[in-house]
């Protein structure tokens, strides 16, 4: 990252950090950080097929915060399940990071039991939510018939739970609602022309 002259962020623990995504752009030169800042600039560089239509990256913006806030008490959980598929040295890394950010070992997030099925529970009334967020709409998007990083931003939860979670507990997942959240996250694959395999 400093060798393409990328920007840090910040550090939770102080300090400056590097992260995914970042963008470089051969056709501009530009250098972008950050997955919100990244959309825009695409949108405002390449706007034939936007994905804020006009006006909406405030109530974009606000429900990326409320869909968060409806998984992150249970987020221990896929954590989890991220450490397991990581490296021997990136697995280190997160580890460390990750129980200085909880103060908690990593045997304590979501331990088998009482604790990991109420992560379940957390997950299955979250969707439910999300659900009713999209069953407000005509269309098969949040805005009806319109694409949006809202979808995107959606979706993007789902393919870290595929991912990371094992196969049996990806499957249940995927089945609540009939399946909606599987066929969700194939119809933004297929919108962004993207192939979300596992490798």
């Amino acid at each position: 990252m400093k060798e393409i002259g990328a920007t840090p962020g910040k550090h939770p623990y102080g300090g400056e950090m590097y992260t995914l995504p970042v963008l470089r752009d051969p056709n501009t030169g530009a250098i972008i950080t950050d997955s919100w800042d990244i959309v825009v600039y695409l949108d405002n560089t390449y706007p034939a097929k936007p994905v804020f239509p006009k006006d909406t990256k405030g109530l974009i913006c606000a429900f990326g915060a409320a869909y968060m806030d409806q998984f992150w008490p249970a987020t221990k959980f896929p954590l989890v399940r991220s450490r397991e598929i990581l490296t021997e040295r990136s697995a280190e890394y997160y580890l460390t990071t990750r129980q200085q950010y909880f103060s908690q070992k990593v045997e304590e997030w979501s331990p088998e039991g009482p604790e990991r099925d109420q992560h379940w529970s957390i997950f299955e009334k979250a969707f439910t939510a999300v659900k009713k967020w999209y069953d407000k709409t005509d269309g098969k998007w949040l805005m009806g018939n319109t694409f949006s990083y809202a979808d995107i931003l959606a979706a993007s939860g789902l393919f870290w739970f595929k991912m990371v979670l094992h196969d049996d507990e990806w499957k249940r997942l995927a089945a609540w609602h009939d399946g909606r959240w599987e066929k969700l996250l194939a119809d933004v694959e297929s919108e962004c022309k993207y192939c979300a395999t596992i490798q």
